[in-house]
This record gives C-alpha cells, sequence and structure tokens, in this order.
C-alpha cells in the first residue's frame, strides 16, 4: 500500500511555528446560537463562537463523538480555537441519533447543512471553511468532505483507519488489561459479546470501512491523535488513513501526534485511560497554526513517528452455527422462561389447593431455579453496564477478575451443582414422582442442560 511521503519531523514543527507567529493573538471569544434543517428536515441548534477580532476568518464546524451529544459538548474546545483566531460551528446530534441506528451518511448530511450555514455568518471566510471531526465525528467529516468541495479543508481528532467493530474490540483489551482484568471475562468482552452484538444489529455501522472514504477526499488533511489515545488504534489508523488518501490522489496528509493526551486530546491523569472534563493548556493550536498557514496553499504530506501502544487490533470474526446471535437469545429465553414459569406453577397449584406433600427434591430444585435466574439476570445487567462504560468500570478486580465476574462465575457453578443433585435426587424418587411434579423438575433439569454450554459459550464457567 502506498503511502505519503514520510518526512522528518522538524520540517513540520517549523512550518507550525511560522504559522504560530503569523495568527492572530489570542482574543476574546463572542457566541451566538443559530437553528438549521439537518439531514431528513430535522431542527438542530447550533452555537457560532467567533474570535472579538475583526475577519474574515478561517472556519470549521466541529463534529462531536459518539452519543446523544449536545452542542454544549465542545463549547470549552470550540472557545479555544475562537481565541486562536478560528471560527467555530458547534451542534447537537439530531433528536433520532442513537448508538443502535447512527448512520454516519446521515451525519455528515448534518454537517454539510452546518457548512452551508456556517459559511454565510458575518466575518467568516468562506474559502476557507472546513470541517473538525472528534472519534465518531471523525468518521462523518470525510463522508461530508467527499461530498461536497465547498469544504476548504479536513481536521480529525482520534480518527480511526478499521471498522467500529475491530477499534471497539481493541479499546476493551486495552482497558481491560489496565484494569488488572485477565482470563474468561477478557476474552469474552471482545470475542464474544462484540461479535454477538455485531451480527444481531445492536449497534449501528459496525461494519463502516472508513478507507474508501477517505480515497475520494480532495482537500488538505491534518489527522491528530493523543499518544496516549487508548481507543483509535492510533498505530494502525494513521499510517491506514494515509495510506488510503495518497491511493485516491490525496497531496497533503499531515499526521501529528501531540505528547501526553488521550483520545479527545485531552488532559489525562491516568496515562489515558481516564476521561477528565479538562483541556491542556496547549489545546488547538497545532490544529490552528495548521488553518491559518493554509493561507500560503497546502502543505505538502508529511508523517511524525508514533511512539504510543503497538499492539495490533484483530479482527472480529461473524458468530455462526450454535454461536449465532438467535440461537444464543432463544437458549437465554428459554431458560429464563423455565425458570420463572417454576414458582409461577407452584402459585398456581396453592391457589387450586393441590399444594400437598413436599415433592421429591422440591428444595433443591427451588434452589437451582433461584440460582439460575439470578445468573441470567446479573449477567445482562453486568454485561449491558460494560458496554455502556466501554469497559472502563469492570469493578475491582481480585485475582485477575473483577468481583461481579467471580459473583457470577460462583452463581453459575452453584446453578449447576443444584441442577445435577435435582436431577439425582429426581432419579432416586422417580417412582414417587407424579404429575405436575414431575413436569416441572424435568423442565428444570432440561433448561439446565441449555444452561451448561451457554453459560460456558460465554464464559461464565471458564477460568
Amino acid at each position: 500500500m502506498p503511502h505519503p511521503a514520510r518526512k522528518t519531523t522538524w520540517p513540520l514543527l517549523a512550518a507550525l511555528a511560522a504559522a504560530l507567529l503569523a495568527f492572530p493573538a489570542r482574543a476574546d471569544a463572542a457566541a451566538t446560537d443559530l437553528d438549521f434543517t439537518g439531514s431528513g428536515g430535522v431542527t438542530l441548534h447550533a452555537t457560532v463562537v467567533s474570535p472579538d477580532t475583526p475577519g474574515p476568518h478561517p472556519a470549521m464546524v466541529m463534529l462531536p463523538g459518539a452519543g446523544p451529544v449536545t452542542r454544549a459538548e465542545l463549547a470549552e474546545e470550540a472557545a479555544a480555537f475562537a481565541r486562536l483566531g478560528v471560527v467555530v460551528l458547534t451542534y447537537g446530534k439530531r433528536p433520532d441519533y442513537d448508538l443502535f441506528h447512527r448512520d454516519y451518511t446521515v451525519l455528515a448530511d448534518d454537517a454539510l447543512a452546518a457548512h452551508a450555514l456556517l459559511r454565510a455568518q458575518p466575518g467568516v471566510d468562506p474559502a476557507r471553511t472546513g470541517v473538525w471531526g472528534l472519534s465518531e465525528g471523525a468518521w462523518a467529516a470525510p463522508i461530508a468532505a467527499a461530498t461536497s468541495s465547498d469544504v476548504a479543508f479536513v481536521v480529525v481528532a482520534g480518527a480511526v483507519g478499521v471498522t467500529p467493530a475491530r477499534q471497539t474490540a481493541w479499546a476493551y483489551r486495552q482497558y481491560l488489561r489496565h484494569q488488572g482484568v485477565r482470563g474468561s471475562l477478557a476474552d469474552m468482552l471482545p470475542e464474544t459479546a462484540l461479535p454477538f452484538g455485531a451480527a444481531s444489529g445492536l449497534f449501528g455501522e459496525v461494519g463502516h470501512d472508513p478507507l474508501p472514504t477517505w480515497r475520494r477526499v480532495r482537500q488538505p488533511v491534518l489527522a491528530v491523535w493523543g499518544e496516549l489515545d487508548r481507543e483509535a488504534v492510533p498505530a494502525e489508523s494513521a499510517p491506514a488513513i494515509a495510506g488510503a488518501l495518497a491511493e485516491g490522489g490525496g497531496t497533503s496528509c499531515t499526521i501529528a501526534f501531540l505528547p501526553g493526551v488521550r483520545h479527545n486530546l485531552g488532559a489525562t491523569f491516568d496515562d489515558g485511560f481516564d476521561r477528565p472534563d479538562a483541556l491542556p493548556a496547549a489545546y488547538g493550536e497545532l490544529e490552528a497554526a495548521w488553518i491559518h498557514g493554509l493561507a500560503d496553499g497546502p502543505p505538502p504530506s508529511s508523517a511524525a513517528p508514533f511512539t504510543g501502544a503497538t499492539e495490533p487490533s484483530r479482527a472480529v470474526e461473524e458468530p455462526g452455527g450454535l454461536n449465532t446471535p438467535w440461537v444464543q437469545m432463544a437458549a437465554y429465553l428459554l431458560m429464563l422462561l423455565v425458570y420463572l414459569a417454576y414458582p409461577v406453577t407452584a402459585l398456581v397449584q396453592r391457589a387450586r389447593g393441590r399444594r400437598g406433600k413436599p415433592a421429591v427434591a422440591a428444595r433443591t430444585t427451588r434452589l437451582a431455579v433461584g440460582l439460575g435466574t439470578a445468573t441470567l439476570a446479573g449477567f445482562l445487567g453486568y454485561l449491558g453496564f460494560l458496554v455502556v462504560t466501554a469497559a472502563n468500570l469492570a469493578g475491582p478486580v481480585v485475582l485477575g477478575q473483577p468481583v461481579p465476574w467471580w459473583i457470577l462465575q460462583g452463581l453459575a457453578l452453584a446453578t449447576v451443582i443444584a441442577t445435577g443433585a435435582a436431577a439425582v435426587l429426581g432419579l432416586r424418587g422417580r417412582e414417587t414422582l407424579r404429575g405436575t411434579h414431575r413436569v416441572r423438575l424435568w423442565t428444570v433439569v432440561a433448561a439446565g442442560a441449555v444452561f451448561v454450554p451457554w453459560t460456558a459459550h460465554w464464559g461464565l464457567l471458564l477460568p
């Protein structure tokens, strides 16, 4: 794969230093709230933050990262850029956005609508108005640029050069390892849960390949990563994006890495694994210098060396056979239905006055049902929590596993033991088992026969 010319770092630094001397000194910023119409006719709310100095100024639309964020999400970043002489428009995500049904093309269309609004604002130089994208926004920003030649430049922070599924699996491994997690949970989350979610359509755009879009971008590009980025696979993403731009005929791609900052180029107090709401003192200076420098023409392509984490990402395999989402979901619902039906049928019997003497293995079967229900409910809740927190808060770790995972594994093992004991007692007392009691016992045992391979598949019975 061809790559843009790799030059030493000092020419890039020299050019940026010259641009820093050329662009205006820091000034106060003024904010104006506006509304505009996004893709599909939705109304989106924007804020334009401008330098309190005479224009026309270069300008850019800021596309935020993942989540249903508002225009206030990037307010501090926008003010920093405005103080450096760049007009910025921030806006909130569309009301129908969510992580399960996101569409990067629609997000790019929203960005282009915001871009048209920004170009028409007083004090803005429309010929020097581009887009800036962070993380998820860095997937949509190149789509906007490839769609419209009105976009003058592209700046991306924490861009990803692999599919979202592959990037997420890599990030899971980074965060879990940092917390000291190893073993079944560290394997299950990226290798079982993520492929399950991707194949079942629970998350939008997980298979999106960004490189074909980057090959269509012709505008000057500045791609920046924090050297402590634990999410965007920077060691792979940077050369992949640079290579795609070169393959497509792009001639101005600047690759840069900022020391001491994390995925969003913000401050970090835990080697890039925390998420404090704080910006470094020099935030935006490199980007603003590059943007102002475009007045003298696009710089030649260059790439700074990366010195951060270089662990390679791994492909996310599509599950097949008995591991397909529908088989796994059917097994989960079947077990849950059996476990919930057991106490319900007991209540029905009592209501009909058929309580009678305790059936064989009744106490052990009730124990198996209670433990199994707790395991299924607890697993779903904990897995959902890990997904929502991006595996960043697994819980206190003991002997390589989070305490909640130890508890779930203990519940799963106890369920298997209780179910086996109920089956043995049922076989020993089969002569006295009659009617509903026999059906209820062996239905629970049958659910246990599904429970064992299901929990093993999800790592609950593995070390």
